[in-house]
């Protein structure tokens, strides 16, 4: 913004909106760390995971580079969409993380009862609003990359390996893989519940 001497509305949004997720990230981390964030990775494996995570900031940088300033509408449906998925990755992720320290099984209430990657879907959410507010191709075109590449692999490998629980198909009948199935019959409580081990 500095160097640019852009300090647009656009601009200010974006760097609130992806601030105050990062600091959210660091939290959430803190109180209930991801597994998979703590794994070993190799010195080539770290360069090429940053390298991969900084083509985040190509939509910053397109944004604020071009001066360009989204119309209000854009700029109250993109922190819309962002809260909204905000909301569900954090809320599910941490369902999800207090369900298992507890009680190890297939989680299939709350969050996870109609979508079985909820938290995905609000990953998603936030970095498409992200990536509208600079309305360029180019940071759609990442995060399809990243869908594509990154998210669908890991939700189908999560599948796999859920399918060992011999509730799984039922579970998959009635959950989306990314979207909620939302217009089947009401889920009775004795079906929406968490199957242990």
């Amino acid at each position: 913004m500095f160097v640019y001497q852009n300090f647009t509305l656009g601009a200010w949004v974006y760097l609130a909106l992806h601030s105050t997720y990062g600091f959210l990230w660091l939290i959430k981390d803190r109180l209930f760390p991801d597994k998979q964030w703590e794994q070993f990775v190799s010195i080539p494996q770290g360069i090429f995971g940053f390298i991969l995570v900084s083509l985040y900031w190509i939509a910053p940088f397109i944004l604020i580079s071009s001066g360009t300033v989204p119309p209000l509408p854009l700029v109250a449906v993109a922190i819309s969409l962002n809260i909204f998925g905000v909301f569900l990755h954090f809320a599910s992720d941490t369902q999800k993380y207090y369900t298992l320290k507890y009680q190890k099984g297939l989680i299939t209430e709350g969050f996870f009862a109609r979508c079985r990657n909820t938290n995905y879907l609000g990953e998603i959410f936030i970095y498409t609003a992200f990536a509208m507010l600079t309305q360029h191709w180019l940071p759609f075109l990442i995060l399809g990359g990243f869908i594509s590449t990154v998210f669908i692999p890991n939700m189908l490998k999560k599948d796999s390996s859920l399918s060992r629980y011999s509730e799984f198909d039922d579970y998959k009948n009635r959950s989306g893989l990314l979207f909620p199935k939302l217009f089947l019959m009401p889920v009775s409580q004795e079906q929406e519940k968490t199957v242990t081990e």
